[in-house]
């Protein structure tokens, strides 16, 4: 076979290193490791990124979907780390970052009638590697329910209530299920969310959430003080977002904890 020119390895005379050279916006069928045991197969949109020295023109760019295949679709917070490991010795580099955006779904009863309903929650998985130092950060997207305190202690009758976003993320020293961060997340809220609802289950979380008024500043601190009770978890940040139904604007609140 004819020998083909390496431009990639070719030097590069302007002194200038790069902090992040590689793919990004790949889907990828994975499949995800479930708290009960079993895996739930979906796609995640992956980003593979290496340093380049200021010597080298450019990197191989077939070499990170090499890498990708090679680990097959199993995805879980035990076998990722080993991505970005090897990207740095396939490409020679002094660090990696990888990161897997996923739709991941759970199965809900309605709280009356216990109709199953599938909820979907973003979930992201993410690594930055130096060396044999790793920084591990699992995030999960959980939307909820808040209902206004202060429009239902104003209101003769009924209270503003929205939908509303909670951005978790969270390192840890042992490995946590997606399941339990986003339970953590929907205790905190004035109600959780369901995909399907018949008439006694839609009166339930409607009274539900107007026993339990939350403030976008009450949402982040009830997940913050669960959250401390954690011992596992080294370091969280907590966004809420609220789509506001009476304004023209969102609220918004976050918390983030030192690391350890």
């Amino acid at each position: 076979m004819e020998e083909l020119k390496d431009t990639q390895n070719e030097p590069d005379f302007r002194n200038l290193a790069i902090d992040r050279v590689g793919v990004k916006n790949l889907r990828f069928p994975v499949d995800v490791r479930e708290k009960a045991g079993g895996t739930q197969s979906t796609v995640a949109t992956v980003s593979l990124a290496v340093d380049l020295p200021h010597h080298y023109k450019g990197t191989h760019m077939s070499r990170f979907v090499e890498v990708l295949n090679s680990h097959g679709p199993v995805l879980d917070v035990r076998s990722l780390p080993r991505i970005p490991s090897e990207l740095m010795a396939r490409l020679d580099a002094q660090r990696a970052h990888i990161e897997f955006r996923f739709p991941f779904f759970l199965s809900k009863a309605a709280p009356v009638t216990g109709a199953q309903g599938l909820m979907d929650y973003d979930v992201v998985f993410e690594i930055d590697s130096k060396g044999d130092e790793q920084d591990f950060v699992l995030t999960v997207c959980v939307p909820v329910t808040t209902l206004c305190p202060c429009s239902k202690a104003i209101s003769a009758r009924g209270a503003h209530n929205q939908r509303g976003q909670v951005t978790f993320s969270v390192r840890f020293k042992e490995p946590v299920w997606i399941e339990d961060l986003i339970a953590l997340v929907e205790k905190c809220a004035s109600c959780e969310l369901y995909s399907l609802l018949k008439r006694p289950d839609e009166k339930e979380v409607t009274e539900r959430a107007y026993d339990h008024p939350v403030f976008v500043e009450d949402l982040v601190r009830n997940v913050a003080a669960l959250s401390d009770e954690q011992e596992n978890l080294t370091w969280y940040k907590v966004e809420a977002e609220n789509f506001e139904s009476i304004h023209n604007h969102n609220a918004y609140a976050v918390i983030e904890k030192p690391a350890e």
